[in-house]
């Protein structure tokens, strides 16, 4: 007991210190190579930079895909690895091959950025703040600054992003009509403010014995004296800045708004960096942010969204689960010893087998995540199943007449090969699965190996604590008489399960055609379940994007939210609506982040609330809009690539018109880059030529006039906490006026200046505004939202049944990625794990019963249990996909239990000389108490995961439906059918013995000899 006293203590001091994450630690090798040319169109980067970069890359070995999106100026690619791939060395090769195509690529472009991908998932938390006496640019800066400082330091916290709000600029706006007046360019005007407006290290000297360091001071020491800065003019003279420009200490052009319930504020949203706690890093977080708000009275800091409150919940009902299934199974115990001395050594057996995996856990690293705590649900009625079988025939040894410490020994040791069978057989089946690889393999590492730990535990409890707390807790039999008869007569329940069997084994082929029909039906179920991937969590916050017309302001995308806001707020399930316009997508996009009252207080699920929403939303014109679901994605998105784009948008838009006619999804749309409007400047070879007018320094002057220069080639003031770009543009007004821009002066290559019209022609047009690639192709998708109750596996099989999915042009292929792909990937690495393990099983069982043939006996359960197992999934209106199949899974290692129990007991019978058909009738007689009081102690355990609500209820519900059907069905029919396998199985082995003999010369006196030998004190000395 000092042993198990000892693990109990490790298992609670490690379960204290266990961080409490939403997902297990999984680290993908992902790596992005960022690279920027100011000013590019997605077009023009795509050939000069994205393709020699996806050329460059694609060489690399355990490369899983490659995606690229292409926006104005920024290539952005993605490079996934195969798992197994050492991030770091991924990144390094990744640096390698794009450093060997530099010199292929313009030369204008700032250096290539390639990065490993640290963050963690999407954002955990978002904030808001607001304040009645400080200016937007203030709260920007107090987020940049004081907010991010405070943060960053918090352990765990990776990133802290700014949403909305506008930087602090110095604002040099240029005056058109001087600048024609004097004949200088805006590119000159901005290079000479770079140049001068600088401070110079200019190395150190020796004088009067010390060493001096050297700096020549340019920088201006105030904005008046920057506008007092002498700018040289082309003819020799010169002027001041300000007489060309209007030089203010000001903000720069926003570019993103954000807005709480309407109201404007300045959000930021905080990420986790790999590995660290959800809930340790919400703390952390929550705390700082308490300080800062004690500290600054003058803001408000308001949490808007918070997606650890979903993990805390999860995490609060699976130890709730968990406790309630503990708690049925033990009063199941109860129920059936009716002796709570048996009740509580079968009760201590749980927390004794719990506690010590959780210092396992501890020492490997894990978290107490989804999966894991997954693994303890789900394994909660078989820790104490062992202790069952246990207690359950030291009670029957007690009844013989026993006293209980002899019962303990006699009954452990009688029963004790069996319970090894049992144990070995679940691990055999859930350690292969932390080693199927994969994506969704990576996920279930730690759940199988939880499982496996827990179940070694409480078969350690069972051979070790059980008996010994049987021996002492137990009280002899009052009801046993010396000279009367030990057995117990069967109940009216137990005499008709023995005429039941006795019938079966008499008519065995009947028996055997029973179950095979029933087989046939188990299997004829699986066709009318739908497929999936992950059930629909409701985690009480929708996230919707909004784009309208490429081209649309700012002002006009913060004016359509504003009225989405208000429509949305509306619905009495809404508890607070956060709307960002703008941002990295351009001014024409905007999401918005819904926040629902928790589930326990709707009366419709989140799922349900966005088909509502869509009809509110579908009343906006001119706009596109999508629900995404978890992972910024959405519900189904059919993946098209091709090199050809004219062809591949018609082959998308002829799917687009198809899907709309398939029942069960909604709001299909193509997501491919509308164009956008652009202004198109193209020079006239002769004048230019003969002017001597560069394109480049054309679309230098349009680019520095207009939004000005980028900050990392811009000039620099130094204030007294930062440093902050000098932007040299037009006002904002200026720049709207097209001819304006078509007066605006460009250099020659003679250092004079000529007006643009002069040399170009400025005409409107058209170009895309992005552009996504997928494996080196074009990729354009169609996307759909799930309308409720229908699964993504059933929308697939559906979309792939159209004519254009059927048969699509030469050159347009389907890709499978995201869900889609981990669906796929899901069955075909679960297939591999079930056949697996369940050849693992039958070696297992093999050298432990040391018979090829009634290990195939035993295995006759696992069909039994299929039937039961998708029978409750369709009456409960469940998918077949991930919480199922683990469900299933777990059938696998449980319901053997059954039939070990049977033909242990029935094979150690057949050696004492009992008759067969004795032998498995008293086999059914003794061991249908354990069977059934195990079975329903199992499904007891899974009562609450069935019943639950709130966080995860979706995913638990599903895996409790087929573990409690299978093992209705499996225990049901094993108790009959497996005796009657035992028998065909026992007919062939006489059959198949003399014939096998007549092949080795071994006799069973060679064998009686041989044990004889080996016999203590029977072995020769040499």
């Amino acid at each position: 007991m000092l042993l198990f006293l000892l693990l109990a203590i490790a298992g609670w001091s490690a379960f204290v210190g266990l961080p409490i994450n939403s997902n297990p630690r999984v680290d993908f090798p992902v790596v992005t190579v960022a690279i920027t040319q100011p000013g590019a169109a997605p077009s023009e980067l795509e050939n000069a930079v994205t393709r020699r970069v996806e050329g460059a890359i694609a060489g690399m070995a355990g490369i899983r895909h490659v995606t690229s999106t292409l926006s104005e100026g920024v290539s952005l690619t993605t490079v996934e690895f195969q798992l197994g791939i050492d991030p770091d060395r991924a990144t390094n090769d990744v640096r390698d091959a794009v450093s060997n195509v530099r010199a292929d690529l313009p030369q204008n472009i700032l250096e290539p950025l390639i990065s490993r991908v640290d963050v963690e998932g999407g954002a955990i938390l978002y904030y808001a703040i607001s304040s009645t006496s400080r200016a937007p640019q203030e709260l920007s800066w107090f987020v940049d600054d004081t907010v991010s400082r405070s943060l960053l330091a918090t352990p765990g916290v990776q990133k802290v992003q700014r949403l909305g709000g506008v930087n602090r600029e110095v604002r040099v706006e240029l005056k058109p009509d001087r600048l024609e007046a004097l004949g200088i360019t805006a590119d000159q005007v901005n290079a000479q403010i770079v140049q001068s407006n600088i401070d110079v290290p200019g190395g150190h000297t020796i004088l009067k014995g010390q060493e001096l360091a050297i700096r020549s001071l340019g920088s201006a020491a105030s904005v008046a004296e920057l506008a007092a800065r002498p700018i040289a003019l082309t003819d020799g003279r010169w002027s001041v800045l300000s007489d060309l420009a209007s030089v203010t200490d000001g903000s720069g052009e926003a570019r993103e708004r954000a807005r709480l319930n309407g109201s404007e504020v300045v959000g930021f949203s905080v990420f986790r960096s790999k590995g660290a706690s959800d809930t340790v890093v919400a703390s952390g977080v929550e705390s700082a942010i308490a300080k800062l708000q004690k500290t600054y009275g003058d803001v408000q800091i308001q949490q808007i969204i918070s997606l650890v409150d979903y993990t805390r919940a999860s995490y609060k009902m699976s130890m709730m689960t968990l406790v309630e299934g503990a708690a049925l199974t033990v009063l199941v115990v109860f129920f059936f010893l009716r002796n709570w001395r048996a009740t509580l050594v079968a009760a201590i057996a749980l927390p004794l087998s719990i506690l010590p995996t959780f210092a396992v856990m501890a020492q490997l690293n894990y978290t107490l995540n989804s999966m894991t705590l997954l693994a303890l649900t789900l394994v909660i009625g078989i820790l104490v199943d062992d202790a069952i079988v246990e207690i359950e025939n030291i009670e029957r040894h007690l009844h013989m007449g026993k006293r209980p410490f002899q019962a303990a020994i006699d009954a452990s040791d009688a029963i004790g090969f069996a319970v090894v069978a049992i144990t070995a057989t679940i691990v055999a089946v859930f350690l292969p699965v932390s080693f199927i690889g994969g994506y969704v393999g990576k996920y279930f590492t730690q759940f199988g190996i939880t499982v496996s730990v827990a179940v070694l535990a409480s078969l350690l409890v069972a051979r070790l604590a059980t008996p010994l707390l049987a021996a002492y807790l137990l009280q002899p039999s009052s009801s046993f008489k010396p000279g009367t008869d030990a057995q117990v007569r069967p109940g009216s329940l137990m005499g008709r399960y023995l005429a039941i069997l006795e019938w079966a084994l008499t008519h065995r082929g009947l028996a055997l055609v029973s179950a095979g029909a029933f087989l046939a039906a188990s299997l004829l179920m699986i066709p009318l379940l739908p497929t999936g991937f992950m059930p629909v969590s409701d985690q009480s916050l929708a996230q919707i994007s909004i784009a309208l017309p490429p081209g649309s302001q700012l002002k006009q995308t913060d004016a359509r939210l504003q009225a989405i806001t208000k429509e949305v707020r509306k619905h009495k399930e809404v508890a607070a609506v956060f709307a960002t316009a703008g941002g990295q997508d351009g001014t024409s996009a905007g999401t918005l982040l819904v926040r629902l009252t928790p589930a326990n207080k709707r009366d419709i699920s989140q799922k349900a609330f966005e088909h509502t929403l869509r009809q509110t939303l579908s009343q906006f014109p001119d706009m596109r809009f999508s629900f995404k679901a978890e992972g910024d994605s959405r519900d189904v998105s059919i993946i098209l690539l091709g090199a050809d784009p004219e062809k591949l948008s018609q082959t998308a838009h002829a799917l687009q018109k198809q899907m709309k006619g398939v029942p069960g999804i909604s709001n299909v749309q193509v997501n491919e880059p509308l164009l956008r409007p652009e202004l198109l400047i193209r020079p006239r070879p002769i004048e230019a030529a003969r002017a001597g007018a560069l394109p480049q320094s054309i679309g230098t002057v349009m680019r520095i006039a207009t939004v000005g220069e980028i900050d990392a080639s811009s000039a620099r003031f130094n204030f007294a906490d930062r440093q902050v770009p000098i932007r040299v543009a037009l006002s904002t007004k200026t720049r709207s006026e097209l001819e304006t821009l078509r007066q605006l002066r460009v250099p020659t290559i003679d250092g004079q200046s000529i007006p643009l019209h002069s040399v170009a022609d400025v005409n409107f047009g058209a170009g895309p505004a992005r552009i996504d690639r997928f494996d080196r192709l074009r990729r354009i998708s169609v996307d759909a939202d799930l309308v409720a109750g229908t699964t993504l596996g059933t929308a697939q099989d559906r979309i792939g049944l159209l004519p254009v999915a059927l048969s699509l042009p030469p050159g347009i292929t389907r890709a499978e990625y995201g869900d889609t792909e981990y669906m796929n990937e899901m069955f075909t690495k679960f297939g591999l794990a079930m056949g697996f393990g369940v050849l693992m099983v039958y070696a297992v069982l093999v050298l432990l019963f040391k018979d090829f043939l009634q290990p195939i006996t035993i295995l006759t359960a696992l069909p039994l249990s299929i039937g039961g197992a998708l029978g409750g999934l369709l009456l409960y209106g469940a998918a077949l996909d991930l919480p199922a199949v683990i469900g299933i899974l777990m059938l696998m290692g449980i319901v053997t239990k059954n039939s070990i129990l049977i033909v242990e007991f029935a094979t150690e019978k057949r050696r004492e000389g009992m008759i067969r058909f004795q032998a498995l009738m008293q086999s059914g007689a003794e061991r249908a108490r354990p069977i059934v009081m195990t079975t329903i102690a199992m499904a007891a355990g899974m009562v609450p995961a069935l019943l639950s609500s709130g966080a995860d209820a979706s995913f638990r519900a599903p895996m409790a439906v087929a573990v409690i059907g299978g093992l209705m069905t499996s225990t049901l029919l094993s108790l009959v059918f497996v005796p009657v396998i035992f028998t065909y199985m026992d007919d062939l082995r006489l059959w198949l013995a003399p014939k096998l003999a007549r092949l080795t010369s071994v006799t069973d006196q060679d064998r009686k000899d041989a044990d004889e030998h080996h016999l203590p004190g029977n072995e020769v000395t040499q």
